[in-house]
């Protein structure tokens, strides 16, 4: 039983259980029926791989998950004080941050963890040069910008102490070739980027990022 095949195996699991779900009933012909389409889906409609070029670190994990919890609720507070409180509606805004994450995949999880907390919505993805576009629901200060890129920058070092530190980070050889294939970025040589074409960089990432 190699890692392929567990995946597998734990997708399918899932898929039933999705199924089950859905019908509302545990049965042993909902749990027959689950398996069936979820057979079905994973071998007429196949999900390409996603390579993992890092590590998991399970107490940074478990960090980043009790930080992410905090900034939740205190964003849920925040907003229902936004949306009660006796004075005008808040000054709204998109704001540009960008990301040292590298992993396609743990910038999706990245992302996903911003927008579920109130307050932000990731709009746009520039995955050339990892910028993301982010609606903030308040910035009609400076003191709630700076703000908004604290926990930005505090966000993202989390993930990458979580899951993709220097010392674990192991890119795989799609790594550089879908960029040069989609975006014209990089040269024949996998290893060597082309600087970025950005007049200025949005902040300093200067820090421990373990």
């Amino acid at each position: 039983m190699n890692r392929s095949f567990l995946l597998r195996l734990w997708t399918l699991a899932w898929l039933t259980a999705i199924w089950v779900l859905l019908w509302g009933n545990v049965s042993a012909a909902n749990i027959l029926g689950g398996i069936g389409v979820g057979l079905l889906i994973m071998v007429l409609l196949p999900l390409p791989r996603v390579p993992v070029e890092g590590r998991i670190h399970v107490f940074s994990l478990v960090k980043l998950a009790v930080v992410f919890l905090y900034y939740a609720g205190e964003s849920s507070l925040s907003v229902a004080w936004l949306a009660i409180r006796p004075k005008a509606p808040p000054v709204t805004g998109v704001l540009r941050c960008r990301i040292a994450i590298k992993s396609d995949l743990v910038l999706t999880l990245f992302v996903d963890a911003m927008n579920l907390v109130p307050g932000t919505m990731v709009l746009e993805i520039d995955r050339t040069r990892r910028l993301l576009y982010v609606h903030v629901l308040d910035m009609g200060t400076q003191k709630a910008v700076d703000g908004f890129y604290a926990y930005v920058r505090n966000l993202e070092k989390l993930f990458i102490a979580a899951f993709e530190r220097d010392s674990d980070w192991k890119p795989s050889p799609l790594h550089y070739q879908e960029y040069e294939q989609y975006h014209g970025v990089f040269g024949d040589d996998p290893v060597q980027e082309v600087p970025r074409d950005d007049k200025k960089t949005d902040d300093k990432r200067e820090g421990d990022w373990t």
